[in-house]
């Protein structure tokens, strides 16, 4: 009797532990997919991207059928969270939008009007800032800057 015990003992542990594993296993592993679409909506195409060192990309995307501009900045490895940063800033309307603080995968959406306008925007994961000047807009040569801190 002892022994029968003793082998459901195991056997019951045995299963606890794959079980767990295979849980948790699957949890760990199974990152988000996150695209620009997916944080700004559908109907936003991107339009412009700028890469945050290795850590992940900025990207401004746009949706024609109302005019407005959307940021995300979106992690390349998806884990601990992480202080992030999105912005978009049109200099001719003063409209401007962000978001900041620590988050696992992306920052934003973040959206502004800017349709027919220029657009400034950009973002930050970590320490390293990325901002895009004077970006879309046929008349101005866009200036890119990346900032370690």
């Amino acid at each position: 009797m002892r022994i029968i015990r003793h082998v459901a003992a195991v056997g019951a542990f045995t299963a606890l532990a794959v079980g767990s594993t295979v849980a948790f296993g699957a949890t760990a592993s199974a990152a988000p997919n996150v695209t620009p679409q997916g944080v700004c909506g559908k109907a936003y195409k991107t339009v412009n991207s700028v890469p945050v060192g290795s850590l992940g990309t900025v990207y401004l995307t746009y949706n024609s059928s109302n005019g407005m501009n959307c940021v995300a900045t979106i992690r390349a490895n998806p884990g601990s969270a992480k202080y992030m940063s999105t912005y978009i800033y049109v200099p001719a309307t003063d409209g401007w939008a962000g978001d900041d603080g620590k988050f696992t995968s992306y920052a934003g959406p973040a959206y502004v009007y800017g349709k027919g306008y220029c657009v400034s925007w950009g973002g930050s994961i970590d320490n390293v800032y990325v901002s895009v000047e004077n970006s879309n807009c046929a008349t101005l040569k866009e200036q890119r800057t990346t900032e370690i801190r």
